[in-house]
């Protein structure tokens, strides 16, 4: 059910200095996959308020957006509810030099389609049939996928929802879904229990990220993440700034004939 991972929370220095190594690490894991044309797809599940988002926020928080991109789905449309289920999620897979992380995938139709009633029995167990096939497909092309299940304990999960009620800045991350999966927290367990049982295959298993301790879980599964991938650092051709060549005569027009921004920053006093 989620638990808080042997030696209780970690300490937040300790958790920053490591946090701030591992990042170094994933700077370097991009430019091995850019050099190398790697295709990398990381997949983050898990429970409402498990802490996927702000682990992908770490992972990212030093990359290219151009290499590391963060696909998030909205409900799909009417014409994408006619398609082939994992069509909308293909065409967001990495090109070569690339790495695509997904929060939330495919694994929706096994999660909060299931629980909700959104799919029949029949498109779910067609799912469960095909998803084992999909994945080992990208595998066999040469796609580094990884799995990660975040998994919390109700009662942790409980106080995040609390603690985003009361926070006007985060209350919008809170939505009927979130309030319906506390009522159907069981049904969930069962249906993240099943959907283990039929995808975690060994071209592309599952691995379970305790996360009732959100810094523990993030360093916990970047450094999974880096010891998963085969990358090497790359060495860069030395950079050095070129000398600013003499003025040709430029001069900068007038502040008067262009609009600039109030500066706000002048009004706050320390």
């Amino acid at each position: 059910m989620g638990g808080k991972g042997e030696g209780g929370r970690l300490p937040r220095k300790v958790y920053e200095k490591e946090l701030f190594r591992l990042q170094a690490e994933l700077v370097k894991l991009q430019e091995w996959v850019r050099s190398q044309g790697a295709r990398v797809v990381v997949v983050f599940e898990g429970r409402d308020a498990a802490g996927k988002g702000s682990t992908i926020k770490r992972v990212t928080e030093y990359l290219n957006p151009r290499v590391a991109r963060i696909v998030a789905l909205p409900v799909p449309t009417e014409r994408q509810r006619t398609e082939w289920y994992f069509q909308r999620y293909v065409q967001h897979l990495p090109a070569a030099g690339e790495i695509v992380l997904f929060d939330r995938s495919w694994y929706n139709r096994a999660g909060v389609e299931r629980v909700m009633g959104y799919c029949s029995k029949q498109e779910y167990m067609r799912f469960l049939h095909q998803c084992p096939i999909f994945e080992r497909l990208l595998v066999e092309d040469g796609i580094l996928l990884s799995k990660y299940w975040f998994s919390v304990s109700d009662a942790e999960q409980h106080r995040r929802f609390q603690s985003r009620l009361d926070d006007p800045m985060r209350r919008w991350k809170l939505s009927p879904m979130d309030m319906e999966s506390i009522a159907r927290w069981e049904d969930y367990s069962r249906a993240k229990d099943e959907m283990l049982v039929h995808t975690d295959i060994p071209e592309a298993p599952w691995h379970v990220v305790e996360s009732d301790d959100k810094r523990r879980a993030r360093i916990n599964m970047i450094a999974h993440l880096l010891s998963a991938v085969p990358y090497q650092e790359v060495r860069r051709p030395a950079l050095t700034l070129p000398p600013r060549p003499p003025s040709k005569g430029y001069e900068r027009p007038p502040r008067e004939t262009q609009s600039y921004v109030p500066d706000h920053a002048a009004t706050l006093t320390s």
